[in-house]
């Protein structure tokens, strides 16, 4: 069956933001990335050297990009040590230093030759566990997951659609107002959703297999961001050894892949990604509990009463309500 067919056989929606999206394998894929993340699906052969970094979109993906890649090329790249060389990350936006699977690499071209890549590859996708390409949980290669209280998700991938106008050209009326538009997020009608299979898929991958999958939450980093560095280093494979932590180098590379350095980046004030994108969009906030700002106290209530229940027994717990504003 040809992708045209397979396509005519699922189930489609329009996304509150006007974006058509394609039920597949479960999960909400958009339109426009569908054939892509089939040829990644596909093609995509992982090696036991590469690092997958996985997310729902707006959940810490850009600056997981940024720590992953600093900590693994640290020892060309950082500014602290005696190179000539500089960080691609001060000239060029995380999204275009480590590529995405299907919003990227395969979306222009079917098979792509990724082999002259120089090892540790880093990639990164949307796609939930269970429809990563075959080679991934086959291979030795590793995973990190980031993710994000969804209440906080939710509102940051509003803003960054708007921003954005995703889904102009193939709107049914313009986006719908934020109420229904978290109508949907709740019944897991959204990009890459439900969001609760997302996380509890990477989660239990996590459990079953702990050296193979880093399971994160975006709360923690902002907590304490250099014991997750470290953690992420170790991880990887290439733990900071003492010389490097008397230098100073995971606070430099804190530093370095910080919110506001980056936001004020010149790279990240202006141009864009993929033609389409603002680069500014990927830095708006950054905050931790924003979502209170926007969303009703019996929205965040019901919520809370749909993560209770979609996590129950899991073991997993993630941060809602508690960060709502005092009245």
């Amino acid at each position: 069956m040809d992708d045209d067919d397979q396509l005519e056989k699922l189930e489609q929606r329009t996304n509150w933001d006007g974006w058509r999206i394609v039920k597949y394998q479960g999960f909400w894929c958009p339109l426009p990335f569908f054939r892509a993340a089939l040829s990644a699906q596909k093609y995509f052969k992982a090696k036991d050297s590469d690092i997958i970094l996985s997310s729902l979109p707006k959940s810490g993906t850009t600056w997981l990009k940024a720590l992953a890649f600093s900590v693994a090329n640290r020892s060309t790249y950082m500014s602290n040590i005696d190179t000539t060389q500089i960080s691609p990350l001060l000239t060029s936006n995380p999204h275009k230093v480590v590529p995405h699977l299907e919003l990227n690499l395969y979306l222009n071209q079917e098979n792509p030759d990724l082999e002259q890549t120089s090892a540790p590859r880093i990639f990164s996708t949307h796609m939930p566990f269970h429809a990563l390409p075959n080679s991934i949980p086959k291979s030795g290669c590793k995973i990190i997951y980031i993710c994000r209280n969804p209440m906080d998700q939710f509102i940051s991938f509003r803003h960054f659609s708007l921003d954005n106008k995703f889904g102009e050209e193939d709107r049914h009326g313009g986006p719908v107002e934020l109420d229904e538009a978290f109508d949907m997020f709740c019944d897991g009608v959204h990009l890459y959703g439900p969001f609760y299979e997302h996380i509890t898929g990477y989660w239990d991958a996590h459990l079953k297999n702990p050296d193979k999958v880093l399971f994160l939450k975006y709360e923690d980093l902002k907590d304490d961001i250099g014991l997750h560095v470290r953690k992420i280093a170790e991880f990887m494979g290439c733990p900071f050894s003492q010389e490097e932590e008397e230098r100073g180098l995971v606070e430099e590379i804190c530093r370095v892949c910080s919110f506001d350095n980056l936001k004020n980046l010149e790279v990240n004030k202006s141009g864009s990604f993929n033609g389409r994108v603002k680069n500014s969009s990927f830095f708006r906030k950054g905050e931790v509990g924003d979502w209170a700002n926007h969303l009703t106290p019996a929205m965040a209530e019901r919520m809370d009463k749909l993560i209770n229940t979609k996590l129950e027994g899991s073991g997993l717990t993630l941060r809602t309500h508690q960060h709502q504003k005092a009245t």
